[in-house]
Formats: structure tokens, C-alpha cells, sequence
């Protein structure tokens, strides 16, 4: 068995990792931690958990407890993250980290976009983006993930075969999102208060969502992103648009798109609109793409479930590679409906 840590287990990317163990052949949860919740029973917190884990107490975290595991995950605040990672590198098998902290390639960025300096570039430069579909063969026996955001992941998935088709220009690409309100997390928040999100869609971060320097460089273009909260719990729909680089048309562009994702478990190119309905609870992406006469312009699109796909699920994918598990070991294909 492979002996799991969950650092941050009382946030929703948190209990969704604890669900997503429970169903892993392969997983064994020693420890959960949730600082502001030690001491409180997880199934009092999240009573889904309850049938898995009946007596599981989140607990203070003590550094020494993750010393000696195979795999921990983190689901800290980036800096946070950050000042731990280095704590537990080459003292866990793995570690998969679900924030920020080393997902920038560029260390200069962080100022800018995360409010904060980086001062450990060995790490930076060791930790592996966690999207196997684009970097499987790096995440190979790697001792440090970064898990890729949710809004990434959507943007990446739909725009990275193309890009590297030459079939899209890599400037003035727009990405337009829309996601659910557990994205913010669990913390209490008036945006996320339901009298406040019900019945209301908001576009923000508007030209400076800290997200933007991650889309750009895992999908090797400039990129305008603009991020919606739905009233959704959970889901994420990324809307793409980009002039082509190359004469194109809507079967070229699917076509390209299922030789890139040909043999990728977790992906479903089809000719149909994505609906974030078919991905929840899944670990599967739904893309279709389009081309426009009319206006010239090219649109790819992305469905996930931003916990699952888009954070926790794409976190136990990603460690599954680096382990040398079955890629999809305690991962769904298919989702809930309705």
C-alpha cells in the first residue's frame, strides 16, 4: 500500500483527496491535518466522508509524522506550501502540492502576480507541472508536483494541441471562464455567501488574475483571461478564441485535438457543446472546437469538474505517474448525472 498524508485535509480540495483515497486501490490515508479544524471528526465536518472514515480526526500538523510516507499531499496557501515543501522533500516519496508555489517556472513572476518572492530555485526548478497529459514523461519518479490550477488545466487542455499544431497564432488569444463557487475554497467569504452568488454571474480579476502567467506558459501563447463565478458548486467551462496560424477547419481542429488526446484516458474530444453536468465527479475533460468563417476565429472549449479534474483529481492522476500506479487508479471516467 501506498501510505498517503494529507496536509490542508479540511478545505474542499482536501475532503475531496480523502474521497478520492477512499477509492483508491492503492492508497492508504495514515494522517490528515487541518489546523483549524484539529480535533474535529472529518465525517462531523463533511458527512460524505462518513462511510470511509468514521473515526478520522483532522489533526495539528507535525512535521515529523509525513517523514517516511510515500506520497503527501499538500492543500495549503501558496506561501505556505512554500515554506513547508522543503521540509519534506527527500524525506516523502512524493510530494504533490495543490497550490501556486512552484507551479511558475520563472521565479521574477511571483511578485507580480502572487504578492510574494521566491527564494528557493532549486525547488522551482525540480518541481514538475502536474498535467500528465502534457508532461507524463517528466512526472516519471518525480519527488515534487505542482498541481496545476483549475482554470489552467480547462485553458491548457484546449489550447496547447493547437498551439503546438501551429494551427493557432500565439498572441491575442482570450480565454473566457466559468466556474463554480468551490473554487473559492471553504473559507468563508461574502462572494461565496449564497444570497450573494445565487441567481448572479460576476466576471473577475479583470486583466490581472493571477492565473494568466500559468496559461500563458504551459500553453506557449499570450493570453487574455478573464475568470466568471456561476452558481454552480462545482464545474468549469474555459471558452477559448484565437486566429488561425494556418488554414483551418472545424474537422481539422477536432481532428487535431483527438490525435493529441489519442490514447489519453481521461479526455473526450466530441463534436457536441462540453456541459460541466457530464463532468462532475469525474476526472475527465470534455473538448470540442470550432472554426468560424465568418469572423476568421478559431474556438476551443473545456469542460471539467474543478475539484475533481481540475485540482484534487488531477493531483491523484498525476501522482499515480509518479508513483508508477495505474494512471487511473481510483479516478472516474464518467460523471454523476443527473
Amino acid at each position: 500500500m501506498v501510505r498517503v498524508g494529507i496536509i490542508g485535509a479540511s478545505g474542499y480540495t482536501g475532503a475531496e483527496l480523502l474521497r478520492l483515497s477512499a477509492q483508491h486501490p492503492d492508497f492508504e490515508v495514515v494522517f490528515a491535518t487541518g489546523d483549524t479544524q484539529a480535533g474535529t471528526r472529518a465525517a462531523s465536518l463533511y458527512p460524505s466522508l462518513a462511510g470511509r472514515y468514521p473515526d478520522l480526526v483532522f489533526e495539528a500538523f507535525d512535521a515529523q509524522k509525513a517523514h517516511g510516507l510515500d506520497l503527501v499531499f499538500l492543500g495549503l496557501p501558496h506561501e505556505a506550501s512554500m515554506a513547508l515543501a522543503p521540509e519534506l522533500v527527500g524525506k516523502v516519496g512524493c510530494v504533490v502540492d495543490l497550490s501556486a508555489a512552484y507551479r511558475l517556472k520563472d521565479a521574477s513572476l511571483y511578485p507580480r502576480w502572487y504578492g510574494f518572492q521566491h527564494d528557493q530555485p532549486a525547488l522551482l526548478a525540480q518541481a514538475v507541472f502536474g498535467l500528465p497529459e502534457l508532461h507524463r514523461d517528466e512526472l516519471r519518479a518525480a519527488t515534487l508536483v505542482a498541481t496545476p490550477g483549475c482554470h489552467v488545466t480547462a485553458a491548457t487542455l484546449a489550447l496547447a494541441p493547437l498551439v503546438r499544431a501551429g494551427l493557432i497564432e500565439t498572441t491575442g488569444v482570450v480565454v473566457n471562464s466559468i466556474t463554480g463557487v468551490s473554487g473559492a475554497g471553504r473559507a468563508l467569504k461574502h462572494t461565496s455567501l449564497f444570497c450573494t452568488a445565487d441567481e448572479d454571474v460576476t466576471a473577475y480579476g479583470l486583466l490581472d488574475h493571477r492565473h494568466t502567467p500559468e496559461i500563458e506558459q504551459e500553453v506557449g501563447a499570450q493570453v487574455l483571461f478573464t475568470p466568471h463565478l456561476a452558481p454552480l458548486s462545482r464545474g468549469l467551462l474555459a471558452t477559448c478564441t484565437a486566429r488561425p496560424a494556418a488554414a483551418v477547419s472545424t474537422a481539422s481542429l477536432l481532428d487535431a485535438l483527438r490525435d493529441f488526446y489519442r490514447d489519453e484516458p481521461f479526455i473526450v474530444v466530441s463534436e457536441a457543446s462540453p456541459s460541466t453536468k457530464a463532468t462532475l465527479g469525474s476526472n475527465t475533460a470534455h473538448l470540442t472546437a470550432r472554426f468560424d468563417e465568418r469572423t476568421g476565429t478559431v474556438m476551443a472549449l473545456c469542460a471539467i469538474d474543478n475539484i475533481a479534474k481540475g485540482a484534487s483529481g488531477g493531483a491523484v492522476q498525476a501522482a499515480n505517474v509518479a508513483l508508477g500506479l495505474p494512471e487511473t487508479a481510483g479516478l472516474s471516467l464518467v460523471g454523476m448525472y443527473p
